[in-house]
């Protein structure tokens, strides 16, 4: 499995996120968990959601026909026998990938430093 390969979702929110995105680096395929990131249907994310479709968070992939979002906000480890099959890969925009997921982080980095916790 290399990282930017494209799964079908198994889970209970297979209509909603019908796929999602390995972003797991080959450094650690040894383990029997992904990492990866949901591929939503524009319809089923809220509103205010919805508008950051097309920013450099949220961009917008093409799988099997279907303009989907990639929503890093959501990224999850799944075990691999619960991975679909996989239907494609995202390499050629691994940079958009690994883009958005900076932009998690640093979305995450001002939360935090924002944080009276902190």
């Amino acid at each position: 499995m290399a990282q930017f390969d494209v799964h079908r979702n198994k889970g209970a929110q297979r209509e909603a996120i019908p796929f999602v995105v390995s972003v797991q680096s080959a450094q650690f395929d040894r383990y029997r968990r992904r990492v990866v990131v949901p591929l939503v249907r524009r319809a089923a994310m809220p509103g205010a959601t919805a508008a950051l479709a097309g920013t450099r968070m949220n961009p917008v992939f093409t799988i099997e026909g279907e303009a989907l979002v990639l929503h890093p906000l959501d990224v999850v480890s799944v075990a691999l026998d619960q991975l679909g099959d996989r239907v494609g890969s995202l390499a050629e925009s691994g940079q958009q990938i690994a883009d958005a997921m900076d932009e998690r982080k640093r979305a995450i980095n001002h939360v935090l430093l924002a944080s009276p916790l902190t």
